[in-house]
């Protein structure tokens, strides 16, 4: 991977574009192939404007969709292995609660993934998280594996990037234009694989798809402590779902980020498939709100797209072609 005032090549195996969780993970596993690897970013680093930077996300073994539950074992154990390469803390474990209503299919689908011992009864819930009251009938479920990624820390533990622009791609290959700020000699660099921003692989007029990802607001607040350490020495995260009054359901961190504080919010499958014309563009899309605890396993796969080895998981739930009418001028 190219680093900031390092030399170039004009020709690469691979070239990701966004350098964000999802690309710099990608790049990182191209290169420890051995793949000349060029990772782009059309902001200068660090900045605010995806969905990558913060101090912290929540990650958990406990999921309703089950191909995301048997992803997750590789991701924790990808995750050891970059904290290790790094040196430094990732990860910061402090257990998960989920609560919600019998029957509710997403609790039901956690405590599917999760077993039969992971239901905490009202009286030990009440013991150890006397901050967390479930509504009367509610059920508490515990993810012993849970806690909180340290996600600033951890995306420049596997970053490397340029503040370089995107020109297009074109049929058979792809070609990217540097700004003026960068030498001469490196304006111009070529690739047989590219994964890209969705949005300009969307809009891109010879590679366009009619679908697109729905954005949602989500809504982050955080709670001053009635009485500061109230919560104990370690508080969890928690999630709750089948909420009459939040359709699509609460999180929460404990206050790591800003003490004294604690951070609650509301959140498809994502998006990873070759483009359904040109297929030497790999993309991924659709992270947003539960994509940052799998990126490890997300970079591996788009990297395995993109050199045409078997993923190492089922890819049909990320396929493009489970949206209906998704090609219009790409076909």
């Amino acid at each position: 991977m190219a680093a900031p005032g390092q030399p170039r090549c004009t020709s690469y195996d691979a070239i990701v574009i966004g350098a964000g969780i999802q690309g710099s993970f990608a790049a990182y596993h191209l290169a420890q192939r051995r793949r000349d690897t060029l990772l782009l970013e059309q902001f200068f680093l660090p900045h605010s404007r995806g969905s990558s930077h913060g101090q912290s996300r929540i990650t958990r073994s406990a999921y309703p969709e089950q191909h995301y539950a048997r992803m997750m074992p590789h991701s924790f154990h990808l995750w050891q292995q970059l904290e290790d390469e790094a040196g430094i803390p990732l990860y910061r474990r402090t257990g998960l609660v989920v609560l919600g209503p019998p029957g509710d299919p997403k609790l039901e689908g956690c405590r599917h993934s999760m077993g039969p011992d992971a239901v905490l009864d009202a009286l030990t819930l009440a013991q150890r998280f006397p901050g967390l009251r479930p509504r009367p009938g509610e059920v508490a479920l515990w993810d012993s594996s849970g806690g909180v990624l340290l996600a600033n820390r951890a995306l420049q533990a596997v970053q490397v990037g340029d503040d370089t622009g995107t020109e297009g791609w074109g049929h058979g290959g792809c070609s990217i234009s540097t700004p003026p700020s960068l030498p001469p000699h490196t304006g111009r660099v070529s690739s047989d694989h590219c994964k890209g921003w969705w949005p300009q692989v969307a809009v891109w007029p010879r590679a366009r798809l009619t679908c697109s990802p729905q954005p949602l607001r989500i809504d982050v607040c955080y709670w001053r402590e009635k009485e500061p350490g109230s919560g104990g020495a370690v508080t969890p995260c928690f999630m709750a779902t089948g909420l009459p009054y939040a359709p699509h359901g609460i999180y929460g961190l404990p206050a790591l980020e800003y003490p004294g504080l604690v951070k609650n919010t509301p959140d498809g499958d994502f998006i990873l498939d070759q483009h359904p014309k040109y297929s030497n563009i790999i993309i991924g899309a659709g992270f947003s709100g539960h994509g940052f605890k799998l990126a490890p396993v997300v970079g591996q796969l788009l990297c395995e797209l993109s050199l045409g080895e078997e993923p190492s998981h089922c890819m049909a739930p990320f396929t493009i072609s489970r949206f209906p009418g998704v090609l219009r001028a790409a076909l």
